[in-house]
């Protein structure tokens, strides 16, 4: 089995300092929780970012600040934008930070509920648009997927060839509006990409370690971090994103899987 890629999303959109006080807002601590999951074997940085208020922005600015001073103290890792962003942003504002022309960026294939009256909205011309602007750029994108039907609208749209190869997923599954985190639905998921394809596995919430230990055991990847769950077990917050990635290499290590550096994901990948 190849080694295993470990992806921190360290702050996400959402998740307040009120959740847990280590979710970091500035620009510094930015860096420090990077460097934290980095240290712990992550070689993948999801990333939204923050104004020291800690209220989300996709500012080109912000993200350049950001990115600097991770690669000032990591200067292998691969950091991944997001380009979801929050919830009623627009696509224009979405779309800033593959100005910086990372090696990955998100690309989320369906709208979806996200709780109350919270809808995340990607369109199919959104899908597109992001899609053809990843491939101008020469950017990896990350299939974020919430339900099998996203998977469906990635591979349509990759047959069009607004998506080019190699196509690489990342299942979130337990989100409110999405699909649950039952191993029968990672199955499922799994089941429906096209041979060849490579995935990630991301668990929100109570599901981030079960899920980490079937995306572990089937061969795919994982995702931990503050953007999805702030425990490091039932009511334990953990003290930083570092803390998360290093429970995935211990069970990684259960299981008889490496990890992978930085270098070795990005030929996983065929960054």
């Amino acid at each position: 089995m190849e080694k295993l890629i470990i992806t921190s999303a360290i702050c996400g959109a959402e998740v307040t300092k009120e959740h847990n006080p280590a979710v970091p807002y500035t620009v510094d601590e930015i860096a420090k929780e990077a460097y934290s999951a980095y240290k712990a074997g992550a070689s993948i940085i999801h990333l939204h970012v923050r104004n020291d208020d800690g209220s989300p922005t996709q500012s080109k600015d912000r993200y350049k600040a950001c990115i600097d001073a991770i690669l000032a103290k990591c200067p292998d890792v691969i950091i991944q934008p997001s380009t979801g962003g929050a919830v009623g942003m627009s696509n224009a504002e979405r779309l800033q930070p593959l100005e910086l022309r990372p090696e990955m960026a998100t690309l989320d294939c369906g709208t979806c509920n996200f709780g109350g009256d919270d809808i995340f909205v990607n369109t199919e011309n959104t899908i597109i648009e992001f899609g053809k602007k990843m491939i101008e750029l020469g950017i990896k994108p990350e299939l974020e997927v919430f339900d099998k039907g996203m998977i469906d609208m990635a591979l349509r749209l990759y047959k069009k060839g607004h998506i080019k190869d190699p196509l690489h997923f990342n299942f979130v599954l337990g989100v409110n509006g999405g699909i649950s985190a039952e191993p029968r639905d990672l199955i499922f998921m799994r089941e429906s990409i096209p041979p060849g394809a490579t995935f990630t596995v991301t668990g929100i919430g109570r599901a981030e370690f079960p899920m980490a230990v079937m995306g572990i055991i089937m061969g795919g990847h994982v995702r931990v971090g503050f953007e999805d769950n702030i425990y490091l077990e039932k009511g334990v917050l953990a003290a930083s994103n570092g803390e998360l990635v290093e429970k995935v290499v211990r069970l990684a290590g259960e299981f008889g899987r490496q990890i992978a550096n930085p270098n070795e994901a990005r030929k996983i990948l065929r960054l």
